[in-house]
């Protein structure tokens, strides 16, 4: 019984020793379908887009922002000040067919014959704009809601202007021509966000993971 482990043993190390690049391969593919590095990379996306067709001195792009609710926390994506309005971004980093319509509660993501159900992204955003609108105490015609879907994802059904692709999403942004924020806005809009965002950690972001996962068990009991 000893040898069989021995020799069982002495196998693995040596298939490993000479096959390592395989099990590196295999761990950093099963890495790349974890929703952290999809969320990842939804971000450099967007991070990237709006860099290159953005002016930074008229578009203020604030990211990862964590921001306290009375039930406990919200997290939003991407946060652009500017004189034309302040853009709530919200990224779906998703692959497939999407179909949904602004009033429908969940949206389909179809890939070949499998079908898989999502909250409807504009609600979700909601909530983010809603948190947004009561730390800024500002009206909400002055705050626009975008939902960018990056990856290989194709839209069949027809979607809202705000509901767009990186180029498309830039295209939104630039569409909102009137000055309503005046520059001193702008900057106190800036410091707000700042001041009333929870601080960037590990223990702040395992925080809302939790309470997303106890609204989306909630929803599940009802």
């Amino acid at each position: 019984m000893d040898f069989q482990i021995n020799l069982t043993s002495a196998f693995f190390v040596s298939a490993l020793a000479e096959y390592w690049y395989i099990f590196v391969i295999l761990i950093l593919l099963g890495f790349l379908k974890t929703p952290f590095f999809k969320g990842f990379m939804g971000e450099v996306i967007i991070n990237i887009t709006t860099s290159l067709f953005l002016d930074k001195t008229k578009y203020h792009l604030i990211k990862n922002v964590t921001l306290p609710t009375e039930d406990g926390t919200t997290q939003i994506d991407h946060i652009i000040v500017s004189q034309y309005g302040i853009f709530v971004v919200e990224t779906k980093n998703m692959k497939g067919w999407i179909f949904g319509s602004p009033d429908k509660k969940m949206w389909t993501q179809t890939i070949f014959k499998h079908k898989t159900r999502f909250q409807n992204p504009l609600h979700q955003n909601y909530k983010h704009i809603k948190t947004l609108e009561k730390v800024l105490d500002i009206s909400p015609d002055k705050i626009f809601s975008v939902i960018v879907f990056v990856g290989d994802a194709t839209f069949k059904t027809p979607m809202p202007a705000n509901v767009t692709y990186p180029r498309g999403y830039i295209k939104f942004i630039k569409s909102q021509k009137n000055i309503i924020l005046s520059e001193t806005e702008v900057r106190k809009t800036i410091e707000m966000i700042d001041s009333g965002k929870l601080e960037r950690s590990l223990k702040t972001q395992r925080e809302h993971v939790q309470h997303v996962k106890k609204i989306v068990q909630e929803k599940r009991t009802r």
